[in-house]
């Protein structure tokens, strides 16, 4: 579909907001992308550091062809500007014990992982693959990309969500296919990816698994930054404008109407209209404060259930580290009761479970020579739950963090630091304007999930929309890109 003569503004440069620049464009929408940082990339910004690349986050990617789909959208080609490079093992999982689990589409190894631990558990992982296979069908392929604008919509997908259980947790649904507690959390860890507690997030969310085994998982070279920098690439070959270093402080409404955008600079420009990747309370209660509907919207948010926070040690070591693959999880002793910590009970844990990613591995440019690049990431509750000091903490919880790592897997880790830094719930709230320093937006649960998130076309303004981890589908890129896809065909149909 094109249409002509037609403008939108995208508020925020993640992926979410440059996927869906990208499809408008495409289509012969005049876009202009918006970002207040001095650089795009949203939660997936990237740091350089004596030498050292170090990108924010986020590292695993999945389904490709969900961005491939971006390029072919003009007949041009992703390689052109974006090498993806395969992950293998998808995960190493680590245990206190020492116990070690690859995670991997080598189907004979995988069998063969699974049964040194429990044999009998064989079985059930592929009873289990074939539940995967069918919420990816109903949850992602049907539903992944379609807005949900009216409670009509959910009635209709109701039956798929019911047959497959929806009401259960991830950690429910593979608890009854496996048995062994290792292998539970194997097979349910992939919601934190999203912001999910696998004890409570919807057993829908075990479509990543078939996500993953179908589409592999992926790298950028050069970063995941390396991907939104080929974004741009495509967009303003195709026409568009990446605004940068320049906040929005206002998208101005004239009765149910969004009219303009104005900067804080004090740039303003009239748009046929706004898609926000932002964060959804920030723009319902800054960028239209000055409405009844922003204020009115923003409450209403303002009560709904965020997902937890993050703590990222970032840290550059002399030595290069050939046993450690691309991504590890090293489990805590604890794994239901850390989670309740986390999101019910706000309290910062003495022991913790923490995401490795170790890029040079698979791409050593983003190191100097004969170095590597690393980040550690610990869930931690958001600032509603634990309105914690965290200025005054940060140097010693990433030291604890540092210390673990050392202790389970990098003997001598601090002799040979050479840079390192580390980004608190603090930082998520300062750069991403996210309501209370959470880094996934709205927690993924049965009751925040299509229908009940925000919506891709809000309900009174007509022409203002929604783009990214706060509306449907939700977090991860897979997610945000599908957003992207299901925003721009109401955006075109309604033009």
């Amino acid at each position: 579909m094109t249409t002509g003569n037609r403008t939108a503004a995208v508020i925020g440069a993640g992926f979410g907001g440059l996927a869906l620049a990208i499809r408008l464009q495409s289509a012969g929408i005049a876009t202009t992308v918006i970002e207040a940082r001095d650089k795009p990339g949203g939660r997936a910004y990237a740091w350089q550091r004596d030498g050292f690349t170090f990108d924010a986050g986020p590292t695993v990617i999945t389904d490709p062809s969900c961005l491939e789909e971006l390029w072919a959208l003009s007949g041009q080609s992703m390689d052109r500007d974006v090498r993806l490079l395969p992950v293998s093992p998808f995960y190493r999982l680590n245990w206190p014990d020492g116990t070690n689990f690859d995670y991997s589409n080598d189907e004979q190894h995988l069998r063969d992982e699974i049964a040194r631990l429990n044999p009998p558990d064989v079985a059930g992982y592929a009873r289990f693959l074939d539940y995967a296979a069918g919420v990816y069908r109903e949850g992602y392929e049907k539903l992944g990309h379609v807005a949900f604008l009216d409670f009509a919509s959910m009635i209709r997908a109701a039956p798929a969500l019911a047959k497959y259980q929806a009401w259960r947790s991830v950690y429910s649904v593979v608890s009854s296919y496996v048995q062994d507690e290792r292998l539970r959390q194997a097979l349910s860890f992939h919601t934190l990816l999203v912001g999910g507690n696998p004890m409570s997030t919807s057993a829908i969310y075990a479509l990543i698994h078939k996500l993953e085994k179908a589409g592999g998982v992926w790298f950028a070279k050069g970063g995941t930054n390396a991907l939104v920098r080929g974004m741009v690439a495509l967009f303003e070959r195709l026409g568009g404008t990446v605004r940068l270093n320049d906040p929005v402080a206002e998208i101005g409404t004239v009765g149910d109407r969004a009219s303009h955008v104005r900067t804080a600079s004090g740039w303003r420009q009239d748009f046929d209209m706004v898609a926000s990747n932002g964060d959804v309370v920030h723009t319902y209660r800054d960028l239209l404060g000055g409405s009844e509907r922003g204020r009115k919207a923003a409450r209403a948010m303002e009560r709904k259930r965020f997902s937890p926070s993050l703590f990222v040690v970032h840290f550059g070591v002399r030595g290069t580290w050939p046993g450690i693959p691309h991504h590890m999880i090293l489990f805590g002793p604890r794994y239901g009761p850390l989670l309740k910590d986390i999101y019910d009970r706000g309290i910062v844990a003495g022991d913790f479970s923490l995401y490795l990613h170790h890029p040079t591995i698979s791409d050593p440019s983003l190191a100097p020579e004969g170095c590597s690049t690393f980040y550690a990431l610990a869930p931690v509750p958001h600032l509603g739950k634990a309105p914690l000091d965290w200025e005054a903490m940060q140097e010693e919880y990433a030291d604890r963090i540092l210390d673990e790592i050392e202790r389970r897997l990098m003997p001598g880790l601090r002799q040979r630091l050479v840079t390192r830094f580390h980004y608190t719930p603090l930082d998520f709230r300062r750069d991403l304007n996210a309501h209370l320093g959470s880094a996934f937006s709205l927690e993924p649960i049965l009751t925040q999930s299509a229908w009940f998130r925000t919506h891709n076309r809000d309900d009174v303004i007509g022409n203002l929309y929604f783009v990214g981890a706060g509306t449907h589908p939700g977090a991860g890129i897979p997610g945000v890109v599908g957003s992207a896809k299901a925003t721009a065909k109401l955006m075109l149909e309604d033009q």
